[in-house]
């Protein structure tokens, strides 16, 4: 088992100033895979202190020094893919291949967009024409607190570590404490790459520890979060009294939208990305409306594809999802589906207990309910697992009603080869992104939602501009 209980403070890898001893629990084997150690008010003073500390020589250096150190992080962040992936794999159950391709993936994909924008970015611009000595600057907020998950782990990391130290902030992060390896990685990746002492940290523990002390910390200016809305309201709560800049970005319970002159692939292609990453996305399309006309083909197409989906251990090759994250998250999936089934959905696919031939390991097996109202449990709490809810609707209008209802606001998709209706939908929709007919955001493009989604915009020149602040500057000599 690793032995992974030291922090990364003050670049120097250090031992707890008191030992809280947690095991990390693979979840394909219910197995302890590493322990690490849960921080207490002692490690996170130590680990904010050198942030501050770091903070003035930091913010001053030039910003091409800083892309430089971002350009040598990614170098080395390549380099170290596999054991990048290895450590996603044990922590978080995703499967071999995605881990690599996907989970890791995703974390250069990021680095390289936030290096692009970068390298554009004005920190003095003017304000316009109209105002010829008016001038917004953008300026680093200070030491940021950086509290990341464990379903997509460097995807949130590097969203928030990246764009900080570019912005010249210096930063704290806590990784969830459920799947805390390949933040460590990443923090051996930065060490590697030679940053001044005190600007990256890392300190383990939960969100009633550690996590709580960031956001009340009087040295912490602001704080990014990514988990559940219940966290973030606790967060945005907690973080009042300092008056901190707070950044949330939240569950969802997207809504795709298929119609009946959607492509042959719409059904097959929703299903698969709800179930993808063991359905522990919160930009999944969990909810699937379908226009009346083509409904029983869609519950069709959808329940072959769950039972088409291939649920086994994630230390092995393949197209196949693993389990979900822990014993919590397994039983709070089953209680849900369960509750589907008593409040009077059709399953169609998947359902209840372990997959056959499975006897330990948090597996869940691929479900499929139809005839959901949107009232039911399974259509309005985000389950994040591997279960599709499908709705039907008979007019455009009805469908929009059915899409908002919902307190979340984060991904909606769209299908259908109406160019006027997808460009109708994109505006009525309420969401801070619409994908449609299966094509991908632009890279650089900024994640984010509205409602109880939170209101961060993570990625690209937005992801930036989220680390700073504006100053509106008067007078300003253009020629100077």
């Amino acid at each position: 088992m690793q032995d992974k209980r030291k922090f990364y403070i003050n670049g120097q890898w250090v031992d707890p100033v008191k030992a809280n001893d947690l095991e990390v629990i693979d979840p394909s084997n219910e197995e302890p895979v590493a322990v690490i150690s849960l921080g207490g008010q002692a490690d996170t003073d130590a680990a904010v202190a050198a942030a501050k500390a770091a903070f003035p020589a930091w913010s001053a250096t030039p910003p091409a020094e800083r892309l430089a150190y971002i350009e040598k992080i990614l170098e080395v962040y390549e380099k170290r893919a596999k054991d990048m992936a290895a450590a996603i794999t044990d922590e978080m159950g995703a499967p071999q291949d995605m881990s690599l391709d996907d989970q890791t993936g995703a974390g250069s994909y990021h680095i390289k967009n936030f290096i692009t924008a970068f390298k554009d970015f004005q920190f003095v611009k003017p304000l316009g024409d109209h105002a010829p000595s008016s001038m917004i600057a953008w300026e680093p907020v200070g030491v940021v607190g950086l509290i990341t998950p464990w379903n997509w782990p460097m995807n949130q990391v590097t969203l928030k570590v990246i764009p900080a130290l570019l912005a010249g902030d210096t930063c704290v992060l806590k990784p969830s404490e459920i799947a805390p390896l390949s933040s460590m990685v990443f923090a051996e990746i930065v060490d590697e790459a030679g940053l001044p002492p005190g600007v990256f940290n890392l300190v383990n523990g939960d969100g009633t520890g550690v996590g709580n002390q960031l956001t009340t910390h009087p040295d912490v200016a602001m704080i990014s979060f990514t988990g559940s809305t219940r966290a973030g309201i606790a967060i945005s709560k907690a973080a009042a009294d300092t008056l901190k800049k707070v950044v949330l970005e939240l569950g969802g319970k997207g809504a795709n939208l298929v119609f009946a002159d959607a492509d042959d692939q719409a059904v097959i292609r929703g299903a698969t990305h709800c179930f993808y990453n063991s359905g522990q996305s919160c930009n999944a399309p969990t909810r699937m409306l379908v226009e009346r006309s083509v409904y029983d083909r869609a519950v069709e197409a959808a329940a072959k594809v769950a039972n088409d989906t291939a649920v086994a251990t994630a230390h092995q090759p393949g197209p196949h999802i693993g389990p979900v994250v822990s014993k919590q998250q397994w039983d709070k999936i089953q209680g849900l589906i369960q509750q589907g089934i008593d409040e009077g959905a059709r399953l169609v696919a998947g359902g209840t207990g372990l997959p056959e031939g499975v006897n330990r390991g948090y597996y869940v097996r691929p479900t499929v309910f139809a005839d959901v109202s949107n009232d039911m449990t399974v259509a309005q709490q985000e389950i994040f697992g591997p279960v599709l809810s499908i709705i039907p609707f008979d007019t455009e209008e009805e469908a929009i009603r059915i899409a908002n209802d919902t307190p979340y606001g984060l991904t909606n998709y769209v299908q259908t080869q109406d160019g006027q209706r997808r460009n109708r939908l994109a505006r009525q929709l309420q969401a801070g992104m619409v994908e449609m007919n299966g094509v991908s955001r632009g890279a650089g493009s900024a994640f984010g939602g509205v409602k109880m989604s939170g209101r961060a915009r993570e990625g690209g020149l937005s992801g930036l501009e989220e680390f700073m602040d504006s100053k509106a500057i008067s007078g300003w000599d253009r020629d100077a």
